[in-house]
C-alpha cells in the first residue's frame, strides 16, 4: 500500500512505537519461524532466548501478537536468521 506521493505505508507496531512496514511484517509471518528463532536463540539475550523459544512454540495467533508486540526486535533477527539460513546453504 502506498501513501500519496508513492511512499510506503507504514504503522507502528510495537509497545515502543518502531515503525516497520506491513511489508515487512508479512514477509517475517510468510517466512516461518525456524531461522527466526534460532537467531534469537543463539545470539539473543536471556530475555530473547526465551523468546525464540516461545515464538517457536507458538500458534498462528499468539506468533502474529509476537511479532506485533517486538516487532522491531523480530525484525532485527529475521534478518540475522536470513544471514544464518544463507550461511547454512
Amino acid at each position: 500500500m502506498l501513501a500519496a506521493g508513492g511512499a510506503p505505508v507504514t504503522r507502528r507496531l510495537g509497545h515502543a512505537g518502531q515503525v516497520i512496514t506491513e511489508e515487512q511484517h508479512a514477509q517475517m509471518m510468510e517466512a516461518g519461524v525456524y531461522w527466526t528463532a534460532r537467531a534469537m536463540q543463539e545470539q539473543g539475550s536471556r530475555f530473547y532466548r526465551a523468546l525464540g523459544e516461545a515464538l517457536e512454540a507458538a500458534d498462528a495467533g499468539n506468533r502474529r501478537l509476537i511479532y506485533r508486540t517486538w516487532s522491531d526486535a523480530l525484525w532485527d533477527f529475521y534478518g540475522r536468521g536470513q544471514v544464518l539460513a544463507a550461511r547454512e546453504s
